[in-house]
């Protein structure tokens, strides 16, 4: 019955380590992302959609994605900050 119970622990601590774990400090790292983002940083959203932020709120962005193009999206929706190359 012990060895039985330790595998179990065993097996349970394996899949915390392996899929857990890894996925919340991702999530942290994302959520640390988005509460620096700032106007005139480039950032690309979830579909795909490249813009340079000219407006930010807490919970929206106003992304400039062409000259006379302006898209408004939640905070959520952006995958990645752009580097400067």
């Amino acid at each position: 019955m012990t060895v039985i119970m330790f595998q179990i622990m065993l097996m349970i601590a394996i899949f915390y380590f392996i899929l857990i774990r890894p996925q919340r400090k991702e999530k942290q790292r994302h959520q640390a992302m988005l509460s620096k983002l700032a106007k005139g940083d480039r950032i690309m959203t979830n579909g795909g959609i490249l813009g340079q932020i000219v407006h930010a709120t807490e919970t929206e962005l106003t992304i400039r994605t062409a000259e006379n193009t302006r898209i408004v999206i939640d905070r959520g929706h952006i995958a990645r900050k752009i580097e400067a190359a």
